[in-house]
C-alpha cells in the first residue's frame, strides 16, 4: 500500500469509527447548491459501513460534496477537478477537500445518496434516481373566492406567465392571501402557497389585490427571515449560535455583513431597526484573547471593528466591503428611539473608526486615492473578473473597485457625523476630508466618458488601467451616495443596458460562465436601480425597474436571490451546455431581495423615507404604473407604518390615468388636516396617530432615455458578451522599442481588435492579432492587452500584465536570506529544486534579505514569491496579511506597508507559486535590506474563534510557504 492509500485509509478508518460511534461533530452530510450547502441531508447509518440520505433534488446542475458539519471531513470524488456524476455508477471518493462534484437533473425526483465506506480503504458514492409516485392534481386554491386577481406577462420565447392571488377575508384588517403561479418553480413543492398580512408591519391598500399581496407576501417572507438563531456549518461545528437577527434565506442561515446592509438599508432597518441593530453589532467583532498585535495596527485597544466574512483568498483586505456595513448602520440611526440610538451611535463610531484607519494602512493607495479590493456582491471572481485572476489573486487585491470604493465613502461620511455629534472635532475634520478627496478620487479615476458611465474595477498592480466593464449595484449607489452629479446619474440611466426583464448586474456578459453573478439579474440589485432611477427621474429605467421586481415575486411566489436575466427564469436548464446551467444556486426569501421589495413599495411608491430628524415623503409613482397597477382606484394607502412609537396612516390621491409617460409631481401634503410646507415632517411634530395625505397632481415627462437589448437566454456568445481576454505571449525590448505578440482570441472570426496598454494607458487600438512594436517602449515598460468586438464594442477584461524587465530574484535558498524557520527541502508538489521556507507568519517569525545591491536608481515594486494553501481560494479567513520593511544601508527605512498573500491553487504536482501584492520604493542607487513582520488578518478577531478551517479553533492563521523575492523596476511609483 502506498503512503497516500495507507493516508487515505486510515482517515477513511478513523471517520468510519466515529461516524459509527455516533460522534455528533463527524457526521457526514449531503451538502449542495440544492440545500443551500447546508445541513438538512444527513448520511444516515444502514449498517455494514453503508450510509444513505433521500433527497428531493429540483431540475439543474447541482454543485454537491460529501462533508462533516463543521467541514473538517470533506470527500470528493476527484480532489483536482469537478466530477459529474452518472446515475447507477460507482465512484471512489478521495477523503480531502477538492473541488465540487456535480449532479446533473431533468426533472424533478428523490435520489438516494449512498455512500460506502465498508471498506475504509476505498470509500464510494454512488447515486440513484429512484421511482416517484403520481402526484394527485392539486385543487385550486383560488375556487371559491370573490376577491381573484391575476398578474400576466409574456415570456422570451413568445409565450405567457402568470400569477393569480385571492383572498378570502378581503374585508379583514389583516387579510389571508392565496397565490399561485404557472411558472416552474426552482425548487420542489406545489405550485401554490397561503400567506397573511403580519400584526405589526405595514400593510397596503391599493384596489390591487395582487398589489397588496405581494407586499404582504414581503413581509411575511421578513417574518420567516426573522429568527433566533443562526448557523452556518464553518462556525461553531455547526450547532446553532444564539441570535435575534435576520438570517439571510430559505437556504442560508447565517448572517452576512454585505447581505445584510444592503437588505436593511433597502428597507429592513425602517421597519425593524432593533433587529438590524442585532444583527448589525453580531458582524462586530474584537480582537482574540492573547493576541499580539504588530505595532502598526491602528485603533482603540480592544480592536472592535466590522467583520470581512469569509471569501474570496482568505478574506480582508483581498475583499473590503466590509464597510457596506455603514449603509445599514445610518438608516438603523435613523429609525432607532433616542433612547437606543445613544449606545448604538458609540459603538458604530468605534467599529467604524477602527475599521477606517485599518483599511487606510492595508488596502488604501495614496496614487489614485482609491481603495484597493473586491467588487462588493460579487464576490465569485470566475464570474466577473478575468479568467486567471483566480490563480492570481494578489492582483484582484490591488484593483480598485466602484461599488466597494462607494461603500468606502459612505462609511467615511457616517463616521464623521458620528465624530461631531460625540464631540470629537479632530477626527470628524479627517473623515470628512478623506471622504471628500474620495469622492474626487472616484470621479477622477473611475468615470469613462466613453462609455458615459463608471468602470466598475481597475486592472491590479503593474496595469491600473479602469476597464470597460460595468455592474448595476456600483452605477446606483454612485447615484444614491451623491457622488455622481446630476449629468452624470442621467448618463449612466441612459447607458446602463436593460433586457427585457430587467438590468443585469454586470455588462457585458462573460463568456463560458454558467448564471449566477454572470447572465443574471439580482432583485435587490434592481432596487437600488430603482432607487437611483427616482432620485435622478429616470422614468423609463424606473418603470423598467417596477416590473422586474413585481414579476419577479409574482411568477416565483417569493422573493428570489436571483434570476437569468434574459428569461426571468429562477433555472435556466441548458441540456445542451450542462456546464452553464444556472443560477447555480438560488435561495427563496433571500433577506435583500426582501429588503428591495419592501423599500420598493414603501420608500419609492409612497415615498418614505427618514433622516435624521424627520420623515422624508417623495412619492414616484409614473403613469405606468398608475395604469397597470393602480388604474382600478383614485386612492392607495399605507396603514400603520411605525416610526418611532408614532403610527402613520398615509394615502395617496391619484390623478386621473393618462397614456402618456411620466411620473406625477406632488402637489399637496396633508398632515393630520394640516398643509405641510415642502416633504419634510420633523419628527418632533409627529403625534401618536398621524393621518398623511398626498395629492398628485400634473404629470411631468422626467427623463425618458434607456439602453434596451436583447439577445438569445441560450446563446454563449453575441451581442450581450464580451470576448475572452487576449493573452501577450512574446515580449521583448531592443534598441528599436519594444516588441510584442497578441495571440489571437478564440472569436477572431467574429470581427475581434486588440488594445495595447503601457503602465496603464492606451497607447494602441484596433491591432490585429500579432506582433506590435511600441516605438516609445523603455526597459521598465509594463504591458497589458484587451480584446473588443468591432460589431459591439464589447470589451474583455486585461491579460495578464508582462514587463519587460524581469527584476532582481532572490530565492529563499541565497544565502543573504535570513529566516527564524529554515528552508525545507524542495517535495513534489513545487518545481523540482524549488526550495522554500515552509509555514512561515506566526507573529514571532521573522524573515529577511539583506545585501541587495540595487544597480541604478528608479521606482521598484518589492513582491514575495510565494505559495499559500491554508484553504480553498475561494474561502477562508487565513490570507496572508504581513508588514514589509525596506532600509538602506544606514538602516533607515524608505519604504514600508502592507503586504498580502491571498490563499492559492494546491496542485499534487508542479504546483505554481505566485507573487504577492507589491510595497512600492523609490530607491537609489546602494545596498538595501528588506524586513518581514506580522501584521493581521480576519483570523485575529475573536468573531472567528469558532471557525472550523484554518484561522479558527486551532487559533490565528497566517502563514504561509516563502520561495523568493522580487525587486521589479517599473515606470511609475
Amino acid at each position: 500500500m502506498t503512503r497516500r492509500a495507507m493516508k487515505t485509509a486510515m482517515a477513511a478508518a478513523a471517520l468510519l469509527a466515529c461516524l459509527d460511534a455516533g460522534a455528533q461533530d463527524k457526521e457526514l452530510y449531503v451538502r449542495g447548491a440544492f440545500n443551500g450547502w447546508g445541513t438538512d441531508n444527513l448520511l444516515a447509518h444502514k449498517g455494514k459501513g453503508v450510509y444513505q440520505a433521500d433527497i428531493l433534488v429540483s431540475p439543474g446542475r447541482h454543485a454537491f460534496k460529501v462533508g462533516s458539519r463543521d467541514w473538517a471531513d470533506e470527500w470528493v470524488a476527484d480532489a483536482n477537478k469537478s466530477v459529474t456524476v452518472a446515475p447507477d455508477t460507482s465512484y471512489r471518493l478521495e477523503t480531502q477537500p477538492g473541488p465540487e462534484d456535480y449532479l446533473f437533473v431533468r426533472q424533478t425526483g428523490t435520489y438516494r445518496f449512498t455512500v460506502d465506506a465498508s471498506d475504509p480503504a476505498a470509500p464510494t458514492l454512488r447515486v440513484l434516481r429512484l421511482e416517484t409516485p403520481q402526484a394527485a392534481a392539486a385543487p385550486d386554491p383560488h375556487a371559491g373566492r370573490a376577491a381573484v386577481a391575476a398578474l400576466a406577462w409574456p415570456t422570451w420565447d413568445g409565450k405567457q406567465e402568470s400569477a393569480r392571488f385571492s383572498s378570502p377575508d378581503a374585508a379583514a384588517p389583516l387579510r389571508t392571501y392565496a397565490h399561485s403561479t404557472t411558472l416552474n418553480l426552482r425548487d420542489p413543492g406545489p405550485q401554490h402557497s397561503e400567506y397573511r398580512e403580519q400584526a405589526g408591519l405595514p400593510r397596503i391598500r391599493t384596489g390591487n389585490l395582487a398589489f397588496d399581496a405581494l407586499f404582504a407576501l414581503a413581509g411575511a417572507e421578513m417574518r420567516l427571515d426573522s429568527v433566533s438563531q443562526i448557523r452556518d456549518g464553518n462556525y461553531n461545528g455547526g450547532a446553532a449560535i444564539p441570535c435575534d437577527c435576520f438570517a439571510t434565506g430559505e437556504k442560508w442561515h447565517y448572517v452576512w455583513t454585505r447581505d445584510l446592509s444592503y437588505a436593511a438599508d433597502l428597507g429592513l432597518a425602517l421597519l425593524d431597526p432593533q433587529r438590524v441593530r442585532n444583527s448589525l453589532d453580531f458582524k462586530l467583532s474584537g480582537w482574540r484573547a492573547g493576541i499580539s498585535l504588530a505595532p502598526q495596527v491602528a485603533g482603540t485597544p480592544d480592536g472592535t471593528q466590522i467583520v470581512q466574512d469569509t471569501g474570496s483568498g482568505g478574506s480582508w483586505p483581498v475583499s473590503t466591503d466590509r464597510v457596506t456595513w455603514a449603509f445599514a448602520a445610518e438608516e438603523t440611526l435613523r429609525a432607532l428611539p433616542a433612547a437606543e440610538r445613544a449606545p448604538f451611535a458609540r459603538r458604530a463610531l468605534r467599529a467604524l473608526g477602527n475599521t477606517i484607519e485599518n483599511d487606510r494602512i492595508a488596502a488604501f493607495d495614496p496614487k489614485t486615492g482609491l481603495y484597493m479590493g473586491e467588487q462588493s456582491f460579487l464576490d465569485w471572481r470566475d464570474q466577473s473578473y478575468a479568467a486567471w485572476i483566480p490563480g492570481e489573486l494578489a492582483a484582484m487585491s490591488t484593483s480598485k473597485s466602484l461599488s466597494t470604493n462607494v461603500g468606502h465613502y459612505q462609511a467615511l461620511v457616517l463616521a464623521a457625523k458620528l465624530a461631531r455629534e460625540q464631540g470629537e472635532a479632530a477626527r470628524a475634520k479627517r473623515y470628512a476630508g478623506w471622504a471628500a478627496a474620495l469622492k474626487q478620487a472616484i470621479n477622477r479615476e473611475l468615470w469613462l466618458d466613453d462609455a458615459g458611465m463608471y468602470s466598475s474595477l481597475t486592472a491590479g498592480h503593474l496595469d491600473g488601467a479602469p476597464l470597460h466593464k460595468f455592474d448595476w449595484l456600483g452605477q446606483s449607489l454612485a447615484i444614491v451616495a451623491g457622488i455622481a452629479d446630476e449629468g452624470r446619474a442621467a448618463s449612466i440611466l441612459a447607458h446602463y443596458p436593460h433586457g427585457p426583464m430587467g438590468a443585469p448586474v454586470i455588462w457585458p456578459q462573460q463568456p463560458d460562465m454558467p448564471v449566477y453573478h454572470n447572465r443574471a439579474l439580482w432583485p435587490f440589485v434592481t432596487g437600488y436601480g430603482l432607487r437611483a432611477a427616482a432620485q435622478a427621474k429616470n422614468v423609463a429605467v424606473a418603470d423598467a425597474a417596477y416590473d422586474s421586481l413585481v414579476r419577479g415575486a409574482a411568477l416565483n411566489m417569493s422573493n428570489m436571490e436571483n434570476l437569468e436575466w434574459l428569461s426571468g427564469q429562477p433555472l435556466l436548464l441548458d441540456e445542451a451546455n450542462p456546464a452553464l446551467i444556472g443560477p447555480v444556486i438560488n435561495s427563496r426569501r433571500q433577506l435583500w431581495s426582501v429588503g428591495a421589495y419592501l423599500g420598493m413599495v414603501v420608500g419609492q411608491v409612497f415615498g418614505v423615507s427618514l433622516q435624521d430628524d424627520a420623515l422624508l415623503l417623495r412619492p414616484f409613482v409614473t403613469s405606468t404604473l398608475r395604469r397597470q397597477m393602480f388604474g382600478a382606484t383614485d386612492a392607495i394607502a399605507l396603514h400603520e407604518l411605525r416610526l418611532h412609537g408614532r403610527r402613520i396612516d398615509l394615502r395617496i390621491r391619484l390623478p386621473q390615468a393618462s397614456q402618456d409617460n411620466g411620473y406625477y409631481l406632488v402637489e399637496d401634503i396633508l398632515v393630520n388636516g394640516r398643509r405641510l410646507q415642502g416633504e419634510r415632517i420633523p419628527l418632533a411634530q409627529l403625534e401618536q396617530n398621524n393621518q398623511v395625505e398626498i395629492v398628485l397632481g400634473r404629470l411631468v415627462q422626467g427623463r425618458q432615455e434607456i439602453r434596451r437589448v436583447a439577445g438569445d437566454p441560450y446563446a454563449s456568445g453575441g451581442a450581450t458578451f464580451g470576448p475572452r481576454e487576449p493573452a501577450i505571449v512574446a515580449l521583448q525590448g531592443d534598441a528599436g522599442g519594444v516588441h510584442l505578440r497578441i495571440a489571437a482570441a478564440q472569436e477572431a472570426q467574429a470581427g475581434v481588435v486588440y488594445s495595447v496598454y503601457r503602465d496603464g494607458k492606451l497607447v494602441a487600438d484596433g491591432l490585429p492579432a500579432g506582433s506590435w512594436t511600441d516605438r516609445s517602449g523603455n526597459a521598465f515598460a509594463c504591458y497589458a492587452v484587451e480584446a473588443r468586438f468591432t460589431a459591439t464594442g464589447n470589451r474583455s477584461h486585461h491579460s495578464v500584465p508582462r514587463c519587460v524587465d524581469g527584476g532582481i530574484e532572490i530565492a529563499v535558498s541565497d544565502p543573504r536570506t535570513v529566516s527564524s524557520i529554515k528552508p525545507a527541502p524542495a517535495n513534489a508538489r513545487f518545481a523540482p529544486g524549488d526550495i522554500h521556507v515552509q509555514g512561515w507568519g506566526q507573529p514571532g517569525d521573522r524573515f529577511a534579505v539583506e545585501r541587495i545591491d540595487v544597480p541604478a536608481a528608479g521606482n521598484y515594486q518589492v513582491q514575495l514569491r510565494y505559495h499559500n494553501a491554508a484553504n480553498q481560494v475561494n474561502l477562508g479567513i487565513s490570507g496572508g496579511v504581513k508588514w514589509l520593511a525596506l532600509k538602506d544601508g544606514r538602516g533607515r527605512i524608505v519604504a514600508q506597508g502592507v503586504v498580502q498573500l491571498p490563499h492559492t491553487p494546491l496542485a499534487k504536482t508542479n504546483t505554481p507559486t505566485v507573487y504577492s501584492t507589491p510595497l512600492a520604493a523609490k530607491l537609489q542607487r546602494g545596498r538595501y535590506r528588506i524586513e518581514m513582520s506580522d501584521f493581521y488578518n480576519m483570523s485575529y478577531l475573536d468573531s472567528n474563534s469558532n471557525f472550523s478551517a484554518a484561522g479558527g479553533l486551532t487559533g490565528p492563521s497566517n502563514r504561509f510557504d516563502i520561495h523568493g523575492l522580487r525587486l521589479l523596476r517599473v515606470n511609475g511609483p
